[in-house]
Order: C-alpha cells, then sequence, then structure tokens
C-alpha cells in the first residue's frame, strides 16, 4: 500500500492556498514535530489564522480534520521520510555543479513524491477505460502540449486511436464529434487553463470519460475529470519554466502506459515489436 505522505500533499498544493492557509501549512511544512504537540488554538495563535482555517486546510489534503492531519504526520515522521532542500531555478551565485546538483535533485524529489500521491485505485480505473476507449484524445496547451504528443506517440504503437489537441479550436473540435465510447485525457499542470476547461466540458457533454494529470491540489480540471491521476512538483511559484513539473507529468504518462500495455500483455508487446521492426533503420556500414 502506498503511503499518502501528508506534508507531501501540503507541499503540493502550496501555489493553491490562500495566504492564511499558505502560512499554516508552510509553518507545518517546516515545523511538523512541532506541529504535532500543538493544540488547534497554538497553531492558530502561531500562524495569526482561524481554527476554521486549520480545520479548512486539514480537509483540504483529505484529513478529518487538526487532530487527523497531527496522527498522520505523526506517523509518517516514524518512517523517517525526509524532505529535501528547497532551491532556487535561478540564482546569479550558483555554480555550474550547483545547478547540477539542484536541478537534479529537484526532479529526483518530484517523481519520489509523485509516488507517494499517485493512486492506484484511479490508475486502475483509468487503464480500464482506455483499454476499452474508441478514441483517446489527449489535450494539453503549451509545454503541456509536448508532453501529450509522447503520450500519443506511445499510444499509437500499441494501435490505440490517438489524436492531440494543443488549442482551443482543435480540442473543441475533437471534442464535438466524441461519444460516450471515447476518453479524453487533459494534461495541465495548475489545473486551471480556462481553454482547456471550456473544450473539456463539451467533451463530458458529449458523454466522453475524462482523464486529468494535474499536480495535486484543487483544481477544475480535476472537478471536471471522471479520474484524477495527481503529481507532485517542487517548482516555486516564480520560474524559469516548466521543469520539475514536466519531469513528474512525464513520470505519470510513463506509469500509466506501462500499466496499459501489460493489462494485455502478449499482445501489445506483438504490437510494440511491430512498430519497432517498421521505423527500425538500418545501420550504415562503415
Amino acid at each position: 500500500m502506498v503511503i499518502r505522505n501528508t506534508l507531501i500533499l501540503l507541499e503540493s498544493s502550496l501555489t493553491n492556498l490562500n495566504p492564511s492557509e499558505y502560512r499554516v501549512a508552510q509553518y507545518v511544512i517546516d515545523h511538523p514535530h512541532e506541529t504535532i504537540n500543538s493544540s488547534i488554538q497554538h497553531l492558530a495563535n502561531l500562524t495569526n489564522v482561524s481554527e476554521a482555517t486549520i480545520v479548512r486546510l486539514s480537509k483540504k489534503i483529505k484529513c478529518k480534520g487538526f487532530q487527523d492531519l497531527k496522527m498522520k504526520i505523526a506517523m509518517e515522521l516514524n518512517n523517517a521520510n525526509e524532505r529535501g532542500p528547497d532551491y532556487d531555478e535561478l540564482n546569479m551565485n550558483y555554480s555550474k555543479e550547483s545547478v547540477i546538483n539542484s536541478i537534479s535533485q529537484s526532479n529526483i524529489k518530484s517523481i519520489k513524491n509523485t509516488a507517494q500521491i499517485l493512486s492506484p485505485e484511479e490508475l486502475e480505473q483509468a487503464i480500464l477505460i482506455l483499454n476499452k476507449a474508441r478514441k483517446i484524445c489527449v489535450f494539453g496547451i503549451g509545454a503541456s502540449s509536448i508532453i501529450a504528443e509522447d503520450l500519443k506517440q506511445k499510444l499509437t504503437r500499441i494501435d490505440k486511436w490517438c489524436e492531440v489537441g494543443k488549442s482551443y479550436d482543435e480540442q473543441a473540435t475533437l471534442s464535438a464529434n466524441l461519444t460516450n465510447e471515447d476518453v479524453v485525457i487533459a494534461i495541465s499542470n495548475t489545473g486551471q487553463t480556462e481553454d482547456m476547461i471550456q473544450s473539456l466540458s463539451l467533451a463530458r457533454d458529449k458523454g466522453s470519460q475524462i482523464i486529468s494529470i494535474t499536480k495535486y491540489s484543487k483544481n477544475y480540471i480535476a472537478d471536471l475529470a471522471n479520474i484524477n491521476l495527481f503529481f507532485s512538483s517542487v517548482e516555486k511559484p516564480v520560474r524559469s519554466a516548466a521543469m520539475s513539473s514536466r519531469i513528474a507529468t512525464l513520470n505519470v504518462i510513463d506509469i500509466l502506459f506501462i500499466s496499459l500495455a501489460s493489462r494485455n500483455y502478449e499482445r501489445y508487446t506483438k504490437l510494440l515489436e511491430n512498430t519497432r521492426q517498421a521505423v527500425k533503420v538500418k545501420k550504415r556500414k562503415y
């Protein structure tokens, strides 16, 4: 059973919290041992928020309340799950060695954290509907469109009809002709991309199933979806590019594809070999 790490969920939610919730979450992340020994009144005074804010934050990360939050953190601390150091993507004083280490550690951390929060149950449901889908559409805008193309290439290799929508017009056109036999996979870091929300609403009205792949948070795209595959990212709110989030998303894509291909191992192995042979380039002899 995969442990749903409460501190990771808090960290992944930071960019989607209001200022009061953010103060509480950051305190809990930075001082987990103090938190589990605090009363709700004491924590409210320390962070200058209401007790209701603490309860609301606890429920946002699927805890029943503050006591449940403390209990889960205490259990996780017993497992000595160590958080890595924070980093800034852009820093004029960084050496090349520091850049190599910080970016690599950030990507590793995102993958490890994603493994903690990705639900096996949701993954299984995604595999079931993809396995019998008539059509699969993958929606991604901006950096997410590159990931969408990667997934399309993978699905095409196992003979799945797949098309990518990289803009609202493309997504709306694809959505217009979908049915309840079809599936849309929506890839978005924030889960708040307005154009995608509109096109997904159209797809849902047509009866299509929707799988969301977003950063762990309360977001519109996840709310529209039937199945949520969340990833974790440690990027700062101000960032140079979608870096660790891209790596974490690709990790989810790989997990989804391998899980799907393993469901019909013999058939999909043969299809993968067929495509490998079809695109095989003869090595030039020197």
